[in-house]
C-alpha cells in the first residue's frame, strides 16, 4: 500500500516578505519553499566551499536564517517561521 502524502504538509502557507526576497511570492506548499531556496544558495554560491553543510547566507538570506553560518540540517527550523 502505497503511502498517502501528509495533505497539511501540502497545504500553500503565505510567504513573508524576507522569505519571498528569495524564493518568490506565496503563497506556496514547503516542499516548494525548499526546493527553491536550495536553487537560491547553489546560484549565489552560499554554500561553505571546505564544508558544503554549512550555509553562509548573505543579506537577504540572513534576514530569515540569521547572519551566522547554518547548518543545512537546521536552516528549516528559522525558514519555517516565515510560512503562515
Amino acid at each position: 500500500m502505497a503511502k498517502k502524502a501528509n495533505a497539511k504538509f501540502m497545504e500553500a502557507k503565505k510567504v513573508s516578505e524576507d522569505l519571498a526576497a528569495v524564493v518568490g511570492k506565496g503563497p506556496m506548499p514547503a516542499p516548494e519553499v525548499v526546493k527553491k531556496l536550495w536553487v537560491y544558495i547553489k546560484k549565489n554560491g552560499l554554500q561553505n566551499p571546505k564544508n558544503k553543510r554549512m550555509i553562509v547566507p548573505d543579506d537577504k538570506l540572513g534576514k530569515i536564517l540569521g547572519k551566522k553560518e547554518i547548518n543545512m540540517m537546521k536552516m528549516m527550523t528559522p525558514v519555517f517561521k516565515h510560512l503562515s
